[in-house]
């Protein structure tokens, strides 16, 4: 085992050094078998025992004496997090951790960074594991994914049933519902829990509503009206697409996979049921895709990437293309960016498949989890569980993170409210991802279905190059399921 977690963090580390993540994480994922910690990863936190400890933090003093404080077993306990810096900053981070220090003792040491597989990665190969990591699937170096894929991520179910630091209410009772019952947080479909999720974002098409409002164009409510707005606007020289790099197509393709052939045709192609991109429904978004390919702005793909990303969220602003696929973080993302007199950000769902058919928007979110290897994870835990207190949730929220808390939404002001309250109008919620598998070489779900997006408006690649490509990765994806 510790051989395996020795060759894996070397190829973590050796893929982080080469690939820098994107500032703001998009979706999930690329972007599981039952994980159970080993007995080498998991050792209780200084001065907390296994005997002495409940599921919720509370301790049970040795023949029959009783604490009033529920943390006192922990007393001494110090514990380690890592956390990806994104578009919402570090600061609420340090706020969240002297919260957590000053509510039940235990100290915290904070890592942030936005290049944080760099940062963690060479201690992890020398056997050192931060307590708790947050970092979302999705990113290029893949680190989460792997953990995934090697069985290095601990179960954290019993977390759920642990009472919120500072509250009385359990952490069950305030994530909203159908967030811990997804393939981002149930990796393995074991009935288990392994990643918390963290910061959510409705994602969709989002585009200046000021443009469309000066030209009287309407948003399209169908793939046939894009198509009618994709002809008007080129002919003022304006593109009807964009995207800040391939990654951002894997909410777009799974909100396009439920429009398709809604929540069973998504659960069997996201399990490479065999024939399944041989379907109908498969070709429907395989010709939708290409589609779009030929009416995004050619200079794109060029942009692609973590380090010139935001070059193509730009080219909305400069009125250079319309739509792009992204998250609620591109507000505060390109808050500085210069932009069209007017400019208005507006945001919606992927259109119809039919005229009579359901609209879709992707529910994106962040996920924290704990290494089997890291040494305190009792006290992780009760940290995992105080970041949906709403002390956490307030100061997370200043900064525009928003955790999938109950009513959360009661709570938000100014462009948030219009982008949270999408699935008040009649558009339907999207969630989860591709079910994990044993690693294959040189095939990966992103590179598989996202990345020849790029190749597609190039003109490189064929749209029946790229369901063949498909066909062939689903298949070694199936046999090497978890």
């Amino acid at each position: 085992m510790k051989k395996k977690i020795l060759c894996t963090i070397m190829s973590i580390s050796m893929a982080a050094s080469m690939l820098a993540g994107c500032g703001s994480e998009s979706g999930a994922g690329d972007d599981g078998n039952d994980a159970p910690v080993s007995d080498e990863g998991s050792s209780s936190d200084e001065g907390a025992s296994d005997e002495g400890t409940s599921a919720d933090g509370e301790s049970s003093a040795d023949e029959g004496e009783t604490s009033d404080d529920p943390y006192a077993a922990y007393e001494g306990a110090a514990i380690s997090v890592a956390a990806i810096e994104t578009a919402y900053g570090s600061e609420m981070w340090q706020k969240v951790v002297d919260a957590f220090t000053a509510e039940t003792g235990i100290e915290v040491e904070l890592t942030t960074d936005k290049n944080l597989e760099d940062v963690i990665g060479p201690s992890m190969q020398g056997g050192e594991y931060p307590d708790l990591i947050h970092l979302a699937t999705g990113r290029e170096a893949g680190l989460t994914e792997q953990f995934i894929k090697d069985n290095m991520i601990a179960d954290i179910t019993d977390v759920l049933s642990m009472t919120v630091p500072g509250e009385t209410v359990t952490v069950s009772d305030k994530i909203a519902d159908g967030f811990t019952s997804t393939s981002l947080t149930n990796p393995y479909g074991d009935g288990k829990t392994y990643l918390a999720p963290m910061f959510y974002s409705p994602c969709g098409l989002f585009y200046n509503a000021g443009l469309l409002e000066q030209k009287g164009w309407d948003v399209p409510s169908t793939w046939d009206e894009m198509w009618e707005l994709g002809d008007k606007a080129k002919e003022e020289g304006i593109y009807l697409f964009t995207y800040p790099t391939t990654g951002y197509f894997d909410t777009f393709l799974y909100a396009l996979m439920y429009a398709a052939g809604g929540p069973d045709f998504f659960d069997r192609a996201t399990h490479y049921e065999e024939g399944i991109w041989e379907t109908p429904e498969a070709q429907t978004c395989f010709d939708i895709i290409a589609k779009l390919a030929s009416y995004t702005n050619p200079i794109t793909p060029a942009q692609a990437n973590d380090q010139d990303f935001t070059q193509n969220q730009q080219l909305v602003l400069d009125n250079k293309a319309i739509f792009m696929p992204n998250g609620t973080w591109i507000v505060g993302e390109m808050a500085e960016a210069p932009r069209e007199e007017g400019f208005q950000w507006g945001m919606t769902a992927l259109p119809a498949v039919k005229s009579d058919g359901d609209k879709y928007s992707y529910t994106w979110f962040e996920q924290a989890w704990i290494p089997s290897g890291a040494e305190n994870q009792d006290a992780a835990k009760l940290f995992a569980a105080f970041l949906y207190s709403d002390k956490a949730c307030d100061i997370f929220a200043e900064s525009g993170a928003i955790q999938p808390v109950v009513d959360i939404a009661d709570k938000l002001e100014g462009d948030n409210v219009m982008f949270y309250s999408i699935y008040d109008n009649g558009v339907k919620p999207a969630m989860g991802n591709f079910a994990a598998f044993d690693a294959i070489p040189g095939v990966e779900v992103r590179t598989a279905f996202l990345d020849p997006v790029n190749s597609l408006v190039s003109g490189d690649l064929t749209e029946d190059e790229w369901i063949a490509n498909v066909i062939s990765a689903s298949d070694q994806m199936r046999e090497n399921l978890k």
